[in-house]
């Protein structure tokens, strides 16, 4: 752990191809803010940076689907991921773009210096090239059958199935994804930066990142893994059209590499955020000092980039003689959080996405749930039935029990003001004891990144208070002994005050409003964390107007959400479909049936509702296909449909079947629908 007092914090780039969903906040984005919150409640300076991906094959095989230019969808999903985050109340000092000039330019700099430099070398290399679509294929513009697992659908940079890292050249069978062809070899020029140039100082870097800050074990293994390969030479350019332009003879229809430039993306999200606040060199106070500490955080998808590449492409720079980078202090990259066993998914459209979410629940019970079960260690399950126990009986039943008793008894008892504290008797002087412990502690396990111990101590806190109001029994005392009542109440008061700051960092919202009902001036995330454990509050101090905290879940509400899958599922890494005999297959009746007539389902931006005639009947058919269709485009097209599934209720619709539909490369829904004219209600076989 370091006592720095700067302190540069970044979160992973999301691609802008698709929405934010659960699993990529429980493994960057709520970690990260978790940490810049505390920090600041520290006292620490700190400067929290993200931005979109918006280069590289994702965005453009997105485009391709679309037939749009890529401009389209990043500016589509960086708004939608920008505001999503904002409502779920990520605090980044600035949220950027890679397709901005600023970083563009940023990313010209590092290559051309390195460029110039003699750094980088050229190489000819063999690549997959599409004849009838006259272009080179970047890596996922081919699939094919894995050389290790068989799978038949991998991609050409990895197989999903068994996790392997590939080359293009190494897929069987391989295929465009532009035109179906099976592509030829040919020979391409690309500039290259040496990264096994760099392995013993990486080597060193990683031990001694890790004795002065204490680097997770799944972090450290990913990089022994990956030094005990050996580290090899990196293309920085590929055959796209889409990205930074590189203005050198003979590369002007070449791009840089998105590896290259995304991480980048750090740098010009600082320099974005410089000017943006009018102090256009403020961000070399976070990049370029020494005593800054800089803590990257991500998924574990990302390690490689973060431990080895980014790192090995700042000590070239700082090699130059120049400006000197940082580099990580710690990378505390997170496992996955998977949904009914299998990963959350923008490729394959499986998981809950974030502003969805956020469409039917405020975001501190969603920002709880994560942060109690977040995917340390190992991977982890978000569920319904979780998140409505996380709520119901934590987050109401403990928290917002004790807060709004507190409170209560407050109004009643004391005219809405802190009483004066009496003499303290054993109990009172235990529960101090655990109050003034629990800042440091929770401080402790959060500067090591341990995020759901931190809230488990100031939790813990919460029950105890608990317990000390009902050992106490105020509602006794308050006629019977009125100066041990006037104790109890003034020191469940300064406990209010503690959980508002330590919780703050968690589920912000929820802190303020108990701020507010406390009638402190200022924010609570403004406060003084170390102050948490002190009895700050005065006798005589106004309390303001108490209310509810939290609205319990009802048990529909969490059977609704459940039944719905927010894509189509997919076969978890490794696993291999299982075998169905024929007459499985005809329990499941399918029939084309044809769209009459189609309109959003209320409070969804998911969900539309189908009225499907079927044969002589008409049915009602429920599908989350609404951010892939406009509800006229269906009107009138015929669609297969599952005739026999037990009917299930939606957001308080009735579905009586399933329409098909596939997930296509963008992660984008294709309804299933037949070629050629066939009567409604014909049997598909």
């Amino acid at each position: 752990m370091s006592n720095a007092q700067r302190i540069l914090i970044t979160a992973a780039l999301p691609y802008a191809n698709a929405p934010i969903h659960l699993g990529h906040l429980a493994g960057a984005y709520l970690p990260a803010d978790i940490y810049a919150r505390f920090q600041r409640l520290r006292g620490r300076d700190v400067l929290f940076l993200c931005g979109s991906d918006e280069h590289g094959v994702a965005i453009t095989l997105a485009a391709d689907k679309e037939k749009v230019p890529p401009e389209v969808i990043v500016d589509r999903y960086h708004t939608m991921d920008k505001e999503a985050f904002e409502k779920f109340g990520m605090t980044f000092d600035n949220y950027s773009r890679t397709s901005i000039p600023l970083h563009h330019a940023t990313a010209l700099e590092f290559l051309l210096d390195f460029h110039r430099r003699g750094i980088l070398t050229e190489k000819n290399e063999k690549q997959l090239y599409d004849e009838k679509a006259n272009m080179f294929l970047p890596d996922r513009y081919v699939e094919g059958t894995c050389p290790v697992c068989g799978n038949t659908d991998a991609r050409g940079d990895q197989c999903e199935q068994c996790g392997t890292f590939l080359d293009p050249l190494q897929l069987l069978n391989p295929r465009s994804k532009i035109t179906g062809d099976t592509p030829v070899v040919r020979e391409t020029t690309h500039l290259y930066f040496p990264l096994g140039a760099y392995q013993a100082r990486l080597e060193e870097y990683v031990q001694k990142s890790d004795e002065a800050d204490g680097w997770k074990e799944n972090v450290l293994q990913y990089c022994r893994g990956w030094f005990k390969e050996g580290l090899e030479d990196r293309a920085v350019t590929r055959d796209l059209n889409w990205g930074v332009k590189i203005p050198l003879p003979g590369y002007e229809k070449k791009v840089v590499y998105v590896w290259f430039d995304a991480v980048l993306g750090y740098i010009s999200s600082a320099k974005e955020w410089a000017l943006r606040v009018g102090r256009p060199d403020a961000w070399k106070d976070y990049w370029l000092r020494p005593d800054t500490k800089y803590v990257a955080f991500i998924g574990k998808d990302n390690v490689v980039f973060h431990t080895i590449v980014f790192p090995a492409m700042l000590m070239a720079w700082n090699d130059g003689g120049g400006d000197r980078y940082v580099l990580p202090a710690n990378v505390p990259a997170n496992e996955f959080l998977n949904y009914k066993g299998q990963k959350f998914s923008k490729s394959r459209g499986w998981g809950i996405d974030l502003q969805d979410f956020l469409g039917k629940y405020p975001a501190d019970p969603l920002r709880y749930s994560l942060a109690a079960g977040l995917p340390e260690y190992r991977d982890s399950d978000f569920t319904w039935k979780d998140f409505q126990a996380r709520n119901n009986n934590e987050l109401a039943d403990i928290l917002g029990n004790f807060i709004n008793r507190t409170l209560a008894f407050a109004v009643r008892a004391f005219d809405n003001a802190v009483p004066a504290r009496g003499p303290m008797g054993e109990l009172d002087r235990g529960i101090l004891s655990l109050l003034e412990g629990t800042p440091p502690a929770a401080a402790e396990a959060y500067e090591h990144y341990r995020f759901r111990d931190g809230l488990m101590e100031v939790m813990n806190l919460a029950r105890g208070a608990n317990k000390y109001f009902n050992d106490s029994e105020p509602w006794k005392t308050v006629k019977s002994d009125p100066a041990r009542c006037a104790t109890t109440i003034n020191i469940s008061l300064q406990i209010a005050r503690a959980l508002a700051l330590l919780m703050s960092p968690v589920i912000p919202g929820a802190c303020e409003r108990i701020w507010r009902m406390l009638d402190i001036p200022g924010e609570a995330a403004r406060g003084s964390w170390d102050s948490a454990g002190e009895s700050a509050l005065q006798a005589g101090h106004r309390l303001g107007t108490a209310g509810i905290l939290f609205t319990k879940i009802e048990e529909s509400m969490i059977e609704s959400d459940s039944v719905v899958p927010p894509g189509p599922p997919a076969l978890p890494p490794g696993a291999a479909p299982e075998k169905i005999t024929i007459d499985d297959f005809r329990k499941v009746d399918l029939r084309v049936g044809k769209v009459l007539r189609c309109e959003p389902v209320a409070k969804s931006e998911k969900l539309l509702k189908l009225q499907v005639e079927v044969g002589t009947e008409q049915r009602q058919i429920i599908a989350g296909v609404a951010r892939h269709y406009r509800p006229e485009d269906l009107v009138g097209k015929l669609v297969v449909v599952v005739f026999n599934l037990r009917p299930a209720t939606m957001m308080k619709e009735e579905s009586h079947g399933m329409v098909l539909a596939a997930s296509d490369a963008a992660g984008k829904l294709v309804i299933v629908s037949p070629e050629s004219a066939v009567e409604s209600g014909a049997s598909v076989k």
